[in-house]
């Protein structure tokens, strides 16, 4: 946990003094859906949350602004509604089981505020942005314990990942120097989160037969509603 607030620090450090000495920064969380698709078809979805940080260039509205922001974002999907026999031929309903990847991102991208007079001293607007994520763990070793070939497997899973961050929301002013966010995104991958080749002769725990296993890849898709704190690091020049 050290180690990822560090470099989280570290990016807004090298950030604040790219984009000069006034700027907005801020911090901002809230609840995640994750989808995802495994070999083209979509798992049930699985509430999660996130948090990031971020820090973005000074503009009128109107004018296009440069943000960055990184965080920590758990994706991923859930089996729900599963049923089973059991030993004796009974059927039982298996508890939802939750796949998850935790991931730390980095987003780089151009923001857009909109000039509504109706809104007063609160404002709307969109961005869009690239994204990379590092998927640092996974709790896909606690279903490799039981045996089953049809979860993912833990050595397959892809730590780096690509996509893109889509969203826009609301900006409410309490101050001239602090404000509050509603904001709602949407953040597809265009890589693969797990590549799982071709596997033969694999055996079987519960018939101890070997069968082949196909290939598999699974993909993620997030939506994420987030609420927040903006915060203006102003610097005035005095003759």
């Amino acid at each position: 946990m050290k180690r990822r607030i560090t470099l989280l620090a570290a990016v807004l450090m090298i950030s604040s003094l790219a984009f000069g000495q006034s700027f907005y920064w801020g911090i901002k969380g809230g609840p995640t859906l994750g989808f995802q698709q495994w070999d083209g078809f979509e798992q049930n979805v699985l509430l999660r949350y996130h948090g990031s940080a971020f820090i973005e260039s000074i503009a009128e509205p109107g004018e296009f602004v440069l943000f960055a922001q990184t965080g920590y974002h758990q994706k991923g999907s859930a089996l729900r509604g599963g049923r089973a026999t059991d030993l004796n031929g009974n059927l039982i309903l298996i508890p939802t089981q939750g796949f998850i990847f935790h991931n730390i991102d980095l987003v780089l991208g151009i923001k857009q505020r909109l000039d509504f007079s109706f809104l007063g001293s609160s404002s709307a607007y969109y961005l869009f942005g690239l994204r990379g994520d590092y998927t640092y763990d996974t709790n896909l070793e606690q279903y490799s314990s039981i045996g089953s070939l049809f979860y993912p497997f833990p050595q397959f899973v892809e730590k780096w990942n690509y996509g893109a961050t889509l969203g826009g929301g609301f900006e409410f002013d309490f101050t001239d120097y602090i404000g509050g966010i509603l904001e709602f995104s949407i953040h597809p991958d265009f890589s693969n989160q797990y590549i799982q080749p071709e596997l033969r002769n694999v055996r079987n725990p519960y018939t101890g037969l070997n069968q082949n296993l196909s290939s598999r890849t699974i993909r993620n898709t997030t939506f994420e509603i987030s609420v927040g704190f903006r915060f203006l690091r102003e610097v005035i020049y005095v003759d």
